[in-house]
């Protein structure tokens, strides 16, 4: 049983969930930054869960859809299901009851009505993306479009509406990611092209898809810069704002078309330094002009 849990940890990697939950998380802070928003433990629990229901039923159901795609991919074959390690039955079985948990999760946020209304419509875009490799290029940015729903939903779940806020920090997210999902992406370019499937990589080349992710890391910069003015943050954030800028540029030194070896080191760690320095540094800036 330790093994088969082990194993479902990694089929849906878990680790990863680091990309996301910082700016639900962060997201979160700033709504109770608001002035007459009540803190709800509750509420807390409820993002924690909604976010590791659904992050885990996409994930698994990438891997159901994309099953026949990774046993023929050398890099991908290993993993779960072409090797054996988990069955279709059991990997289906998980991703409906992360679905039904996900939306089953919403109801903490009670009486407040639109995380329930937005639950399902949230959930087929989330498990959408799992076919959009082939037919569209732009796959990159339907990943980190439902990535970025995160600190939209938090706060939602928060304030039970719309703002400029976390719609600013989702900006961020949408061209952070996608800039990153390209460059990972760019090692399975010539795989992409053989079983024409959709990619940037794939369409514009490694040399053209590095310049397309450097641009959208660009713009990363910026939205970080209109969401430290916007949404009215200190000196604490525009500081980590310029660092975290630097290690988005260092991202680009890391990884060049004809050496694609460090990938993975710009990948998880500057990565994971981003999404965790983005939080640390906003709760600092928050707790630092409430005291």
């Amino acid at each position: 049983m330790k093994q088969k849990v082990q194993h479902f940890l990694e089929l849906i990697r878990f680790s990863h969930t680091i990309f996301a939950l910082p700016f639900a998380a962060l997201a979160a802070v700033l709504a109770w930054g608001q002035p007459g928003t009540e803190f709800r433990v509750r509420d807390a629990v409820g993002i924690l869960l909604c976010m590791v229901f659904a992050r885990s039923a996409a994930m698994a159901f990438n891997r159901l859809v994309d099953r026949d795609v990774d046993a023929a991919n050398p890099r991908t074959a290993v993993r779960h299901i072409p090797a054996g390690l988990l069955s279709v039955r059991a990997v289906t079985i998980f991703t409906v009851l992360t679905s039904l948990g996900f939306v089953a999760s919403t109801l903490i946020f009670l009486p407040k009505q639109l995380p329930i209304v937005l639950s399902v419509p949230v959930l087929l875009f989330l498990l959408g993306y799992s076919y959009a490799k082939r037919w569209t290029s732009l796959c990159h940015y339907w990943l980190s479009a439902a990535l970025m729903m995160s600190p939209i939903a938090a706060w939602i779940a928060v304030r039970d509406e719309f703002a400029l806020t976390p719609t600013l920090l989702a900006g961020v997210i949408f061209f952070w990611v996608g800039g990153f999902d390209i460059i990972y992406a760019c090692q399975d370019a010539d795989f992409d092209q053989q079983r024409r499937l959709h990619s940037i990589p794939a369409r514009f080349g490694i040399a053209g898809a590095l310049r397309i992710a450097f641009l959208s890391h660009t713009l990363t910069v910026v939205m970080l810069f209109l969401l430290w003015l916007l949404a009215g943050l200190g000196t604490v954030f525009l500081v980590g704002v310029v660092v975290i800028s630097g290690l988005l540029m260092y991202q680009h030194w890391l990884v060049r078309p004809d050496d694609l070896k460090r990938v993975n080191i710009a990948f998880f760690n500057v990565n994971a330094i981003v999404s965790f320095g983005i939080l640390i540094i906003g709760c600092l800036d928050v707790w630092l002009r409430q005291s």
